[in-house]
């Protein structure tokens, strides 16, 4: 395949410089020599953001460890010119107000997904990805006193160089964390829009990769710690560290995409180039982002295709709510790496909230356990009508993932029903451009119920019969409450953020966080 520059996007071919190419299309873009996203992306960078928001402000008025503990230690490090944390209106250095909010919004892992899936350029690597990241752009407006366009725009870049980067180069398959691509983003995006020189931010990229590459030991364990929710922020931290060094005159290493001690060629060599081809979008509808897909509740979105079989199979036979004794067996099939990573035979057993949100077997029971729960208070039967009704009537929320819930004996004795196997290649290989995942319902009558093959689930970019704004809102006003006693106000401004002055972007985070009882 011939790769060439056209009117929506650039090729950094990988005989070229990409990490300097990076740098540059950054500059390009936050500088608006290049570049008019149409308005669908910037709706839908907005729905991330807003989503991002509101989850990290519960996470915070949940008390959770990690962003508890982030928020403190940014709030001992003022800076008079520096970015602020969620409900606070003291500045503070940029980088641990940007570590502190990115852990927040990632606490909870109910905010968006990438799957680094793009057939059109046979770009595949399926590496994952979050959007955890938007506190860079918004610190460094905030600093540079720039308008929320601004911000947006730098919502759009940091995404679409992340999104790009999971498309091409598989960091999980080799062990190591796939926030580095959030890593490097960050560093891109913050430079570009501090008025860094292309080449200042190719070393900040250097340093990043060689000295900061963090592997997927922070995930490994039977029971997950708080390192495996807060490493987009740690990772983000040394990047923005990283990009201010380098302003300072630090030189870092060049052309890192190319560098045979680094991670690339090291796990794919080659003879002297990157192992990939890169594209970036700069004008038009085909960004990284439309790609990217969102989580209708509290989930590893790995379950998500077993969630909307469990509930196809409610809404259609609303009688198996009629009594809890009727369930005979579970049965899930689904692709690898939704098998490894929520099918772990650990994660049967799950005791902390990180650990109950990875795992297959809890997450569904915890949802069939609502239905039950909800359908007995009603006189049993359906509990709603329609897929989006069922999906915010069921929604998973912190408290389901809290130590009562946890130890819940009805969900526990549910967990014991579900058997969840490897379908095989032919899941696999419909992964990732679906989450290809089937549910059958065994009754003790002798009936199966069958889900048949589900591929984009509710919250999937490429689902077409969801009223995702609805179900979002939802979400939103759910998260909101917990956060504040009236979450509208705030809402509305990141609703807006494209459209707010400078004066207004500072102010963006202000809020009364009311603290809640600790979820785990």
């Amino acid at each position: 395949m011939t790769l060439t520059d056209t009117d929506t996007h650039i090729t950094l071919p990988r005989n070229s410089n990409q990490a300097l190419g990076i740098a540059q299309f950054a500059c390009d873009f936050m500088a608006s020599r290049i570049g008019e996203p149409a308005d669908d992306v910037l709706h839908r960078t907005t729905m991330f953001f807003t989503d991002s928001v509101l989850c990290g402000l519960s996470a915070l008025a949940c008390r959770t460890n990690a962003p508890t503990v982030l928020r403190e230690e940014a709030l001992t490090y003022p800076d008079a010119h520096g970015a602020r944390c969620f409900g606070s209106m003291e500045r503070v250095s940029p980088e641990k107000a940007i570590a502190a909010n990115a852990s927040a919004v990632r606490e909870w892992d109910s905010n968006g997904t990438n799957f680094g899936f793009n057939p059109k350029l046979g770009h595949t690597a399926g590496e994952f990805g979050h959007n955890d990241f938007y506190a860079v752009p918004v610190a460094a407006a905030q600093i540079m006193n720039l308008d929320g366009s601004a911000a947006l725009r730098g919502m759009v870049c940091l995404d679409e160089i992340r999104g790009r980067l999971a498309e091409v180069f598989s960091l999980k398959t080799y062990k190591i964390d796939h926030v580095v691509h959030g890593a490097i983003a960050s560093a891109a995006v913050y430079g570009a829009m501090l008025g860094a020189t292309p080449e200042q931010i190719e070393s900040a990229i250097g340093m990043v990769v060689a000295h900061y590459t963090p592997w997927r030991a922070i995930r490994a364990g039977h029971q997950l710690s708080d390192s495996k929710g807060a490493s987009a922020a740690i990772s983000t931290e040394v990047a923005i560290l990283s990009m201010r060094r380098s302003m300072r005159g630090f030189v870092g290493p060049a052309d890192i995409f190319r560098n045979p001690e680094a991670i690339w060629r090291q796990f794919e060599p080659t003879d002297g180039d990157s192992p990939f081809d890169l594209v970036l979008a700069h004008s038009g509808s085909d960004f990284a982002v439309m790609g990217m897909h969102f989580k209708l509740g509290l989930y590893e979105h790995q379950s998500a295709g077993a969630l909307q079989g469990l509930i196809d199979l409610l809404s259609a036979n609303p009688e198996i709510l009629e009594s809890p004794e009727q369930l005979k067996r579970i049965h899930i099939t689904a692709y690898e790496p939704a098998y490894g990573i929520i099918g772990d035979p650990a994660k049967r057993d799950p005791h902390t909230r990180q650990s109950a949100d990875h795992s297959m077997v809890y997450i569904v029971s915890t949802m069939l356990r609502k239905a039950y729960e909800l359908a007995a208070t009603n006189g049993g039967g359906s509990i709603a009508d329609g897929n989006d009704a069922w999906w915010t009537t069921l929604m998973l929320a912190p408290v389901d993932y809290g130590r009562e819930a946890i130890v819940n004996e009805e969900t526990r004795r549910l967990m014991g029903c579900i058997e969840f196997e490897h379908g095989g290649a032919e899941y696999d290989d419909r992964y990732p451009d679906g989450i290809p995942t089937s549910l059958r319902i065994e009754l003790q009558d002798g009936r199966l119920l069958d889900s048949g093959f589900v591929m984009y689930p509710s919250g999937h970019a490429r689902n077409t019969t969801c009223d995702l704004e609805h179900i979002l809102d939802y979400k939103s006003a759910l998260l909101g409450a917990l956060a504040m006693n009236d979450p509208t106000e705030l809402t509305d401004r990141c609703n807006s953020v494209g459209s707010l002055s400078a004066e207004q972007l500072h102010s963006l985070l202000d809020c009364t966080i009311v603290l809640r009882d600790p979820i785990d």
